[in-house]
């Protein structure tokens, strides 16, 4: 599914986020410490090779809803944005600080001129956040950021499994469909990644 959002466009994919090949950055669901770790931290890292756990050393320790960025490694991308996102029952304001780390990732990306970046669902796995409520508060932060971004021109949210995207999708038709400006519905184009 993909939308234009004031003038960029917003997609979601079924897909490997180690395996963007079109996106300039993707971002890491990472630990505090910003080390491989299970879910899209380990996959990112064992994809990126041993100098990325090299650069994020001194980065570390993140808090929830921070972000921070490096270089892409041996990923087919030039930056990874690393975000802590919140451990759902323990770290509150949970919505709060989800949607911080939406909107601190997109404030790196715009800072180093970067015009398209690829999400996973944040917080969804092992930090136990439920699904709908997660992209709910992604899609929603990420929509209201649209009109303030300046290089930024394509967001992508690279869902691992079916239920994933079409949850994903089913929260941004209706936010397509309820707003009278700003977003428009390109239609739907689905695509399907390796699982």
């Amino acid at each position: 599914m993909k939308v234009t959002v004031s003038g960029r466009t917003l997609e979601c994919v079924r897909g490997d986020i180690t395996a963007q090949r079109d996106m300039t950055a993707v971002v890491n669901a990472a630990n505090a410490e910003l080390m491989p770790g299970g879910g899209v931290a380990g996959a990112i890292h064992r994809a990126a090779g041993a100098g990325l756990a090299q650069e994020c050393r001194p980065l570390a320790p993140i808090r929830p809803g921070q972000a921070v960025i490096t270089g892409g490694h041996d990923l087919p991308n030039r930056y990874v944005i690393h975000c802590l996102g919140p451990v759902y029952g323990v770290d509150e304001p949970a919505a709060e600080l989800l949607a911080a780390c939406y909107r601190n990732a997109l404030r790196l990306a715009e800072e180093r001129g970067i015009d398209s970046v690829a999400f996973p669902a944040l917080s969804t796995g092992a930090f136990g956040y439920p699904l709908e409520e997660a992209a709910r508060v992604a899609l929603k932060t990420v929509t209201e950021e649209a009109p303030r971004l300046r290089s930024v021109r394509r967001i992508r949210f690279v869902l691992w499994g079916a239920e994933a995207l079409s949850v994903h999708e089913a929260v941004l038709a209706r936010l397509a469909g309820g707003s009278p400006e700003g977003v428009g519905d390109e239609g739907t184009e689905e695509r399907r990644g390796q699982d």
